[in-house]
Order: structure tokens, then C-alpha cells, then sequence
């Protein structure tokens, strides 16, 4: 495997961040957030939109499996790490890295439903919506990108590449 090109870079990545966080802002006027971040993927990202979010904000992590060690998704999502904390009254919003088929992330949002959140809403940074499996309505969405395989900003290939500053195709 081999990175091909640089997709989105650095910059554009911090600028959609922070354009992201200021509609969190908005949306919650005021009010406290709890990002939930999907591990591993969505660390990176979840890291810079809390420093841009101008509003109380508490964190957790799940960690979930339907990749394995392939580029496809297998479609059997599998919780690994559940929430710490009861999200029952809370704002909440999923953080993920990227939706693909679309099936981890349904799951999770069925799954944290009946955990009596205020609000539970979703939000990725980059959105293939040509591979997706079900219907799913994403909040927040940073960037709509093409059927790639990439890497880059937390995402990675065989736990690799997950620290490049920016996001790249790759050829296998």
C-alpha cells in the first residue's frame, strides 16, 4: 500500500474543525456537550473540535470493531469499549472520523438511544454517503468525499498513518 496524494490538507482540515465547532455553538446556545468519540479513528478529530468549541464540554469514548484489519467494512459492528459515564438527560453528540456503509454508526445511534440522552445527534468529518447501507441523518459533516480508501487524521491502514497532519488517498 502506498499513499497516492494528498486529499484534504492540513489547513482545510483546522478551518472545517472550527467551522464545525462554531455550529455546535449555535445549536447549543450555552448548554453543556458530551462528545462521545469513536475509537480509534475519530481521536484526532474529536482532540481539535473540543478546543474549538467555546462551551462546556465533557468527553467519552466507545470503542467498536467492523473493519478488523481489512478496507471493508464486514457489516458485524462489535462494542469493545462502552461509555464511562450515564448519558441519561445529556446533550450528546457521536464523534466519528468517517461514515461509510453507515451500519457502525446506526448501531451505535440505536444503542445510545435508550440510554435517555436530551439530545443525541452525530457528527463525522468526512461522509461517503455513495457506500451507505441504511438510513442515517448526520448533524454535523465536515467533508463528502468520493468511494477512496484513506488514511490520515486518526484514520488508518493496519493501525498506520493515523499521525499524518492531513488526509490521503492510498493505493493497495
Amino acid at each position: 500500500m502506498k499513499i497516492s496524494s494528498i486529499f484534504i490538507s492540513q489547513e482545510d482540515i483546522k478551518n472545517k474543525v472550527y467551522e464545525i465547532a462554531k455550529s455546535i455553538e449555535k445549536d447549543f446556545k450555552g448548554e453543556e456537550v458530551l462528545l462521545v468519540g469513536v475509537l480509534k479513528g475519530a481521536s484526532v478529530f474529536l482532540s481539535d473540535l473540543i478546543r474549538n468549541i467555546d462551551l462546556d464540554v465533557e468527553i467519552d469514548f466507545m470503542a467498536v470493531s467492523s473493519y478488523g484489519m481489512s478496507t471493508k467494512s464486514s457489516g458485524v459492528v462489535k462494542i469493545l469499549k462502552d461509555l464511562d459515564n450515564d448519558i441519561s438527560g445529556k446533550n450528546v453528540i457521536i464523534v466519528e472520523d468517517i461514515i461509510d456503509t453507515g451500519l457502525t454508526l446506526k448501531y451505535l445511534k440505536d444503542y445510545l438511544s435508550n440510554k435517555n440522552a436530551k439530545v443525541l445527534k452525530i457528527c463525522t468529518l468526512l461522509d461517503k454517503p455513495s457506500r451507505r447501507k441504511c438510513d442515517i441523518d448526520v448533524d454535523y459533516i465536515g467533508f463528502e468525499i468520493e468511494d477512496k480508501f484513506i488514511v490520515g487524521y486518526g484514520i488508518d491502514y493496519k493501525e498506520k498513518y493515523r499521525n499524518l497532519s492531513y488526509i490521503a488517498f492510498v493505493e493497495e
